[in-house]
C-alpha cells in the first residue's frame, strides 16, 4: 500500500542541482517537489561494505542531501570484487572516507557524516537518532538485530537487505508505519532464538554484481519511503536467486500468523540465502543429519557428496565422498547419482542448496549438520588428502 512522503521538502534547489537531477523531475509522478523532499531528507546507512557501498552510491546521485554511514571497518583488497566505493589507493583506509570522497565527486551538495564505531545494541539509538530512513547493510545478526530494535525505538523505517552466494533478500521493516500496513519486524523473518552461526563471505563467497543489484534496491526503496511514490517492501521480501535469474515476492506476516517460507528453506531457521527453490512458500527444509548417520548412510550405499571447490577440497575430504563443485553439480544433477545423497561442504549452506537442487531432480538427499567445519577436527575420522 502507499505511503505517505516522510520528509517535508525544502524551498527550492539551485540551478546546478535541478541540472544534476532533471532526469528525476522528467519522473511521472515525482517531479520538482520529490527531489526537494530528496534534499531535505537524512538517510543512515549501516555498514559501507558489499551492499552499503551501492546504496550510498545510489542515494548521493539521488540527491539525498544528509547520509550518516556507519561502519568501524578498513578496506581491504579482498573487499574490491563487490564494495564498489573502495578503489585499490583505499585499501588500508576507513571505509567511511571512502563514502566521504564518492559522495562528494557525485553529488557536492550532500553532506556525508562519516561515522567510524561499530554499531552496538548500546549505541544504536544514539547513532541512528535523526534519520528519516535506516538502511542496514550489515553481516552479523548481532547488529542487524541491534539496527532493528533501534529504528523500531525511533520509529523510522529499516530497509534491509542480505546477501549470500548467489541469493539475496530484501523488505522494509516499519512496525509503526502509518496506516494499514503490516506491523512486521526482523524477528518476524528471522527469530533470534533460531539464527545460529550464520557462514561468513569468506567461508562461502559472494557473487560481486549480486550486491549492486540489492543496493540498488534497498535505495530505491529507501528514495519511495522518503517520497511517498510507489509501495514500500512492507510485509513483502523480494527473493533473488542469481544462478536461475529469478527475482520472486513472499508475503511476510507477523510471527504470530504462522511460519513464513522463504525461498525453500523456512525463514525461522535461519537462512539468510533465499534457499535452493523459487521462492513461493510451503517446501519443507531438507534433513540435516550427524556424522556418525552421514557414515552409516554412505556404509549402506549412499553418496557422500562434496560440493566444495577444488582449492579447498585440496585440504582434505572425508572418505570415499565423491567431488562435484556446487556450480557444476547445479548445471547437471545427475553427477551425484541415483541417490540417496548426503551433501558436505564447508559450513551447510551450500550442501542445503545442492540437496534442494537434488531433490527437485527427484534424488534423495540429505545435508551433513554443520559441514566440514564442525566435523573435520576432533571426530576421530580421518580426512582424506
Amino acid at each position: 500500500m502507499p505511503i505517505p512522503p516522510l520528509v517535508e521538502p525544502v524551498d527550492a534547489l539551485d540551478a546546478g542541482e535541478r541540472t544534476r537531477t532533471s532526469r528525476h523531475a522528467a519522473l511521472s509522478g515525482f517531479g520538482d517537489i520529490a527531489q526537494r523532499r530528496l534534499a531535505a531528507a537524512h538517510v543512515a546507512v549501516v555498514g559501507a561494505g558489499g551492499l552499503g557501498s551501492p546504496t550510498v552510491l545510489a542515494l548521493a546521485a539521488a540527491g539525498v542531501g544528509t547520509l550518516t554511514v556507519i561502519d568501524d571497518d578498513e578496506v581491504e583488497a579482498s573487499n574490491l570484487q563487490r564494495q564498489v566505493m573502495h578503489r585499490v589507493a583505499d585499501v588500508g583506509g576507513r571505509k567511511v572516507d571512502s563514502a566521504v570522497r564518492v559522495a562528494a565527486d557525485l553529488s557536492p551538495r550532500t553532506v556525508v557524516r562519516a561515522v567510524a564505531e561499530r554499531l552496538t545494541a548500546a549505541n544504536a539509538a544514539d547513532l541512528l537518532a535523526g534519520a528519516h530512513v535506516v538502511v542496514d547493510g550489515t553481516d552479523t545478526f548481532e547488529t542487524r538485530a541491534a539496527v532493528a530494535d533501534a529504528c523500531e525505538l525511533l520509529g523510522a523505517p529499516l530497509v534491509w537487505g542480505v546477501v549470500q552466494e548467489f541469493h539475496a533478500q530484501a523488505t522494509v521493516f516499519w512496525p509503526t508505519a502509518p496506516g494499514g500496513a503490516p506491523r512486521v519486524r526482523l524477528s518476524d523473518l528471522y527469530p533470534p532464538e533460531s539464527v545460529g552461526d550464520v557462514p561468513t563471505c569468506e567461508a562461502v563467497g559472494v557473487l560481486g554484481p549480486l550486491c549492486l543489484q540489492v543496493g540498488a534496491l534497498l535505495a530505491t526503496e529507501t528514495v519511495k519511503l522518503i517520497t511517498g511514490i510507489g509501495e514500500p517492501l512492507l510485509g513483502r521480501v523480494v527473493v533473488i536467486d542469481a544462478l536461475r535469474g529469478r527475482t520472486d515476492e513472499v508475503p511476510l506476516r507477523p510471527s504470530g500468523d504462522g511460519a513464513i517460507a522463504v525461498g525453500g528453506t523456512v525463514a525461522g531457521r535461519g537462512s539468510v540465502t533465499g534457499g535452493g527453490t523459487a521462492a513461493g512458500g510451503g517446501t519443507e527444509p531438507v534433513a540435516h543429519v550427524d556424522l556418525v548417520s552421514a557414515l552409516a548412510a554412505q556404509a549402506a550405499g549412499a553418496t557422500l557428496l562434496d560440493v566444495r571447490e577444488p582449492h579447498e577440497t585440496a585440504s582434505g575430504v572425508l572418505p570415499g565422498a565423491v567431488e562435484v563443485p556446487l556450480a557444476t553439480l547445479l548445471a547437471e544433477p545427475s553427477l551425484a547419482g541415483p541417490g540417496p545423497v548426503v551433501v558436505v561442504c564447508k559450513v551447510g549452506v551450500r550442501a542445503e542448496r545442492a540437496a534442494l537442487a537434488l531433490r527437485d531432480a527427484g534424488i534423495e538427499a540429505s545435508v551433513l549438520a554443520g559441514g566440514m567445519d564442525a566435523w573435520a577436527t576432533g571426530t576421530g575420522v580421518r580426512v582424506s588428502a
